[in-house]
């Protein structure tokens, strides 16, 4: 008897990619299509997966702020978000309604913690964060295999640091926070800065220092308060030549020996490369119907 099949969509600001699983080495068909307008690109993402149907489950791993709780009326819609037009959006509904199957629900970086959790990097693992650091900066965890949430998702790129002695002035690109970690280490906050991405910037560039300093402090704030067994760095920004190492060290400078996990063991890049969010989709699929 074959394995349920499953829908995937990892929903995100310029593209959704979709894909139909039966499990994690057994991805059968993946899609992206451009995210336009809700009317256009909702309707295309449900007629995709129905031709690919019927579904066991789909998951939904979406860019945020996203109603997360089940029991609230507006489970599953975007919230108040600057991308224009998808302010109060239902996007779970469609999906249900369409497929008439369950849908497993949760933030784009939450799905991908619990795909590294499973599949990656943090496999055999207490407990995992992962940290995207891209056109924003974001953040979930998973704790002894379960996503973390309270009263909404993880808001992990917006919690305060301190300045770089090098950032005195840069009031930051956050418009919410100014100089948050999104408004210090995201991607416009460092063309903000240097006029490049971090990758384009000369290798003795004071910037790459600036940014590992930020990330370190973030990897820092992770072992105080929940000591994971990995933090996982995915994102365009961790794609640039040896910042990772730069965050280790740095992390273990600022450390100072206290922590029990040393950043050069515990801070890894994705284990699933780019894949992170599809298969996150799919565990959160999974997880509508265990």
């Amino acid at each position: 008897m074959d394995r349920p099949l499953y829908g995937l969509v990892e929903a995100g600001g310029t593209k959704f990619v979709l894909g139909v699983a039966r499990g994690p080495e057994e991805v059968i068909a993946t899609t992206r299509i451009p995210t336009t307008s809700p009317a256009e690109t909702i309707p295309a993402m449900c007629d995709w997966l129905a031709s690919h149907g019927p579904l066991a489950a789909v998951g939904l791993a979406t860019f945020g702020p996203v109603e997360v709780d089940p029991a609230a009326p507006q489970w599953g819609h975007i919230l108040g978000t600057p991308k224009p037009g998808w302010s109060n959006t239902d996007l779970a509904g469609p999906l249900a309604q369409r497929l008439g199957c369950p849908v497993g629900l949760d933030t784009d970086v939450t799905a991908a913690a619990l795909a590294e959790y499973r599949w990656g990097a943090g496999q055999g693992q207490p407990s995992v964060l992962y940290f995207t650091i891209g056109t924003g900066v974001g953040g979930g965890a998973v704790i002894g295999g379960n996503p973390l949430a309270g009263l909404s998702h993880p808001e992990m790129g917006h919690f305060h640091l301190p300045l770089h002695p090098a950032d005195a002035g840069f009031a930051g690109t956050c418009p919410y926070h100014g100089t948050c970690l999104e408004g210090l280490a995201s991607g416009p906050a460092i063309k903000a800065r240097y006029g490049l991405s971090l990758s384009e910037l000369p290798a003795d560039h004071i910037g790459h220092e600036v940014i590992a300093w930020y990330l370190a402090h973030a990897v820092i704030a992770a072992q105080a308060m929940f000591e994971p067994g990995r933090i996982v760095l995915g994102g365009g920004v961790m794609g640039t030549p040896g910042l990772i190492e730069r965050v280790r060290r740095e992390a273990d400078r600022i450390g100072n020996g206290y922590f029990r996990g040393k950043a050069a063991e515990i801070v890894v890049l994705p284990g699933l490369g780019d894949r992170s969010g599809l298969l996150g989709a799919l565990a959160l699929a999974q997880m509508a119907i265990s």
